[in-house]
């Protein structure tokens, strides 16, 4: 892959990145000391423990916070790590058979480590 094209999936990939950070700001906060950083959050509203209701929406939200943050830690992970091989060199390299991964396949998903043949195995 010539550098060009690796200047343009890098770029895809830091785009990718900074919107997965501002999603999962959404949901939650960065803390070092959780293996990924994040953990979900509810809004920042007070709740009077003695409304049941209250209560139980701020679970509620708590939870499908925790649900969309662990989706979206997923993608950054990829993300990051597609990253990474486009520093150490070995982007676009399919991690199956060693063969250049489809320029169309990475335009769809620039964090693809696959080849789209080999998709269906993984």
């Amino acid at each position: 892959m010539n550098t060009k094209d690796l200047e343009h999936y890098k770029a895809k990939l830091t785009s990718e990145k900074a919107e997965l950070e501002s999603e999962l700001q959404e949901v939650g906060e960065k803390n070092p000391t959780l293996k990924e950083g994040w953990e979900a959050t509810s809004k920042n509203i007070e709740v009077d423990s003695a409304d049941e209701n209250e209560v139980a929406d701020k679970f509620e939200e708590y939870e499908g916070n925790s649900g969309i943050l662990k989706q979206l830690e997923g993608q950054l992970t990829e993300v990051n790590a597609a990253l990474d091989r486009i520093a150490k060199g070995t982007y676009g390299i399919c991690q199956i058979c060693g063969q250049p991964i489809e320029k169309d396949r990475l335009e769809a998903n620039p964090s693809s480590k696959i080849s789209i043949k080999h998709n269906h195995k993984a």
